[in-house]
């Protein structure tokens, strides 16, 4: 039997394997350009089946001749993936393989992956021991669950990530496991649940304690996008009833027709299939409030030995299969039948069901409502008068203007209704037929979006495109509209068709980028890292090579959301170090960058480019992730070695560190030889210091770092003086028993403390000791003295250089008279200088003196100047009768 022409081949006649003619076959396919054409004589309506009275229908369209590509089914265990995927499979060890045979055998301890058409995709070697479960995720991955908790995610081109359910799951074993798009449910040993949410490999979940004491006779689960709690519910078969379990409790349905050899929820997890040990298929809600369905499989014609599958054919009817026949259940008991030449195997669609067997790759759907009213024999739908009206017109029959005028009202829906039947059918020929009548009857309407016409006929191209044997992706209409044009491209691209991926993409406006890196990590990939070879057979395959190869695509097909650091962590990991470094080269935005030469450990550069990008977060998350993971020395010789070119980054370190890690700073100002900036530092350190010891070993500190630079004595002399004075304290409050706090203070107030409390001979100490000048040491006694009222005191101190002051006798008076202590400031006026004794009487309110004095000196002028300012009558009388005793 001939491989069955499908609608590609329609479009673009048989395949040719060279790479230039691939290509134009790729352009051909999406511009519609093709020569060649086949046009299938059969009538839509050939393939439908009629259920419920002929009120519904239901169609089985051949997809793909498989014959002999596929090794028996019925030998292996299956995992078929949704929307079209491929099917692994795995040979079943607990089977006998007969020899002989034409299928293709393939060894126990490998998995092999094909496309819907029957193409090889992948084949790899499993020794991680017992399969447990596999089964596909959404994005097209194949997910190998063994016995003891660890499970790899297979991409397309045999690369995988390990992960594991735990080491608890690991020493009890697991026995059985379900997967489905979003994560998997495993059933360990001791019978309990895990679940693992989303491929990233984090940590299981343990499920509500279901209480079994044996497993299940069958399970199944319902993903979390469909159930109300938004988490994933199990739902097991135990003796008659069934077991819900989620994460927070397990309820018992209490129902009483079990145990059930299936469980099988429908794609939207609003209805449930089971099947008896009796044969009797039940179909309930969810919530096993409702009974939809009963069906005794027993009676069905032809079959024979227990049933293999029970999948749902969308969310209206349910297949179960046997190994030669697949019944098709309806919602009101009605069935169909379709018989096979040997094992099938059935994968539930949103739509329908996709069935494989060992010619064929069938795909049965209930027919759409838009193609029944378009095709239905006798239908008096507007779409229908439609569709027959340019039928008419194309044969030139005037009945096309009276159809057209018997529907004017309905004119538009009739056309939305056609375009949505030509994405429900397979065949090019019909596709086009219905768009053309779509668009004859666009042309008799005055306001018409033609939105929907166009994406239509972009679509259509682009699923023939996809459905073309070679490629292998056999989606629906439904199913392209319910993943997007996106998820189909990451697909074409898994399976490296960077080619018709880059086609699909411009021929629906999309951007390449996701193509492009994904084709760039392959090149990466499939490169080699030197040259090899010589002359025509030479391969360039170094890393200056791909990195231009890469440059030049990317600038010319990529756009603003490329990103080269995402390639160069392609490279990186795979050991291409280098050309990981050449592809950040061309990194624009350096936050991009930064973070894969820190995991490179390309440090200087990537501070370098950090401080290039003039972004301050940046530079500091390079220092803290570069201080964390150094050695403290490497880390500094790194910024020091650096230059003018990380001189930001330096300063930036001292300003974070002066704040957050005055450590740090120390250090770097260490490992630096900056003996100033370290002793300004301890300086500081030792001002915020509470601890007499503590500060006294910072002041140490200074003076050690200032006296290292001998463009510093001054400063070093000075800290070594107040290291001195800071002990000399320390020693004073101990003296005190702790009781007058001398700590801390200036050589002033501590000598001014010292004389307050009664410690005259410790105050000149401090004078000897710290050298401080008579002139000041007098000032500070005579503030001190004054401020205790010790007046006699004050006087012996006078005296105490034979009545010669420093300061001179006129401090005494000026600052005993600000203090309000007049009287005491009169007996050293007469030791002030003759000229300032008269001002300075006056300041002590001593006017009678003043102008004794003024008599003294023969100052009449002076004796005048005092009478007219005086305070009062009597004191000028009395100036009055010295100025008459002056001749």
């Amino acid at each position: 039997m001939g491989r069955r022409l499908s609608a590609q081949d329609a479009i673009r006649g048989l395949p040719i394997r060279a790479l230039e003619v691939y290509a134009r076959r790729v352009r051909d396919a999406l511009s519609g350009s093709s020569r060649e054409h086949f046009h299938s004589t059969d009538h839509p309506t050939a393939s439908w089946e009629a259920m419920q009275d002929s009120n519904v229908f239901y169609r089985r369209q051949q997809v793909y001749t498989i014959h002999g590509k596929l090794p028996n089914l019925s030998d292996c265990i299956v995992a078929g993936c949704r929307y079209g995927g491929p099917l692994a499979l795995m040979r079943d060890n607990t089977k006998l393989i007969a020899l002989g045979r034409a299928t293709p055998v393939f060894a126990k301890a490998q998995v092999q992956i094909f496309s819907p058409a029957g193409e090889g995709l992948l084949m790899f070697s499993w020794d991680q021991g017992k399969v447990i479960r596999f089964g596909w995720t959404g994005d097209e991955r194949l997910v190998v669950l063994n016995e003891e908790g660890v499970y790899r995610i297979y991409d397309l081109q045999g690369d995988y990530e390990q992960f594991s359910l735990g080491s608890e799951a690991a020493e009890v074993g697991i026995i059985e496991a379900r997967i489905h798009e979003g994560g998997l449910v495993a059933m360990t040993g001791s019978l309990q649940l895990l679940e693992v949410k989303g491929w990233q490999g984090g940590k299981p979940l343990t499920l509500a304690d279901p209480g079994l004491t044996e497993p299940p006779h069958s399970w199944a689960i319902i993903p979390p996008d469909f159930t109300v709690s938004r988490h994933v519910e199990v739902l097991l078969s135990i003796d008659s009833s069934i077991l819900s379990v989620d994460n927070l409790e397990s309820v018992d349905q209490r129902l009483s027709r079990g145990p059930f050899t299936h469980v099988t929820p429908s794609p939207n997890g609003k209805s449930l299939a089971l099947l008896t040990f009796s044969g009797t298929l039940w179909v309930v809600s969810t919530d096993f409030q409702r009974n939809l369905a009963e069906y005794d499989t027993t009676t069905a014609p032809g079959a024979e030995g227990e049933v293999k599958q029970v999948e749902w054919c969308g969310n209206d009817a349910i297949l179960v299969t046997w190994d030669a026949v697949a019944l098709l259940v309806g919602p009101f008991g009605d069935t169909l039948q379709y018989f096979y030449t040997g094992s099938i195997f059935a994968i539930t669609e949103i739509d329908g069901v996709r069935i494989i067997g060992p010619d064929v790759c069938d795909f049965v759907q209930k027919v759409p409502a838009s193609t029944v009213s378009v095709f239905r024999p006798g239908s008096t739908s507007p779409s229908a008068i439609l569709f027959d009206a340019w039928e008419n017109f194309n044969q030139r029959s005037p009945k096309a203007d009276e159809n057209i005028r018997s529907i004017r009202p309905d004119l538009a829906r009739a056309v939305d209704e056609i375009i949505d039947a030509a994405g429900h059918e397979w065949e090019p020929t019909w596709q086009r037929k219905l768009l053309n009548a779509a668009k004859f009857g666009k042309g008799f309407l005055d306001l018409h979006d033609p939105t929907d016409f166009i994406n239509m006929g972009q679509t259509l191209k682009v699923l023939n495109a996809v459905r073309f044997y070679e490629i292998g992706i056999p989606i629906t209409y439904s199913q392209y509209m319910h993943l997007s044009p996106s998820h189909l491209i990451s697909r074409l691209t898994s399976r490296n068709l960077h080619l018709l991926a880059l086609r699909v993409s411009s021929f629906l406006s999309l951007p390449p980028d996701p193509v492009l890196k994904h084709w760039a990590s392959a090149k990466i990939l499939k490169s080699k890292p030197s040259t090899t070879g010589t002359g025509k057979d030479a391969e360039l395959g170094n890393d200056e090579e791909v990195c231009r190869s890469i440059v030049e695509k990317f600038e010319k097909l990529g756009g603003p959301g490329v990103s080269y650091a995402d390639i160069a962590k392609r490279a990186w990991e795979v050991g291409r170090a280098g050309l990981a470094t050449m592809l950040l080269d061309h990194e624009a935005r350096a936050s991009d960058q930064v973070p894969l030469l820190l995991s490179m450990k390309e440090d200087r550069l990537a501070l370098r480019k950090a401080v290039d990008s003039g972004d301050t977060d940046l530079v500091y998350h390079v220092l803290l992730h570069l201080y964390n993971r150094l050695p403290l020395g490497t880390f500094f010789r790194l910024i020091e070695d650096g230059g003018e070119s990380l001189a930001p980054a330096s300063k930036l370190l001292q300003v974070y560190a002066r704040e957050q890690n005055r450590e740090m700073l120390r250090d770097f100002y260490y490992s630096d030889d900056r003996r100033v900036e370290s002793a300004v530092l301890s300086l500081e350190e030792a001002s915020r210091m509470k601890d007499p010891s503590a500060k006294i070993t910072s002041i140490k500190a200074a003076q050690k770092f200032f006296s290292e630079d001998k463009d510093r004595s001054f400063e070093a002399k000075m800290m070594d003086d107040y290291g001195r004075l800071l002990a000399f304290q320390q020693q004073l409050e101990k003296e005190t028993d702790d009781k007058i706090p001398f700590f801390g203070l200036s050589v002033n107030d501590t000598i001014t403390k010292c004389l307050v409390n009664g410690m005259a001979k410790k105050a000149d100490k401090l004078k000897s000791d710290f050298k401080v000048p008579d002139k000041r040491f007098w000032y500070i006694k005579l503030h001190a003295l004054t401020s205790t009222r010790d007046f006699e005191g004050l006087d012996a101190f006078s005296q105490s250089k034979r009545g010669r002051s420093p300061i001179g006798f006129e401090a005494f008076v000026r600052h005993l008279v600000e203090k309000g202590h007049q009287k005491e400031a009169t007996s050293y006026v007469a030791r002030c200088d003759a000229p300032k004794r008269v001002d300075l009487y006056v300041q002590c309110g001593e006017w009678r003196m003043a102008g004794k004095e003024c008599k003294e000196r023969g100052d009449k002028a002076k004796l005048e100047q005092l009478r007219q300012s005086c305070p009062n009558s009597l004191i000028a009388r009395e100036l009055e009768a010295i100025a008459a005793t002056m001749k």
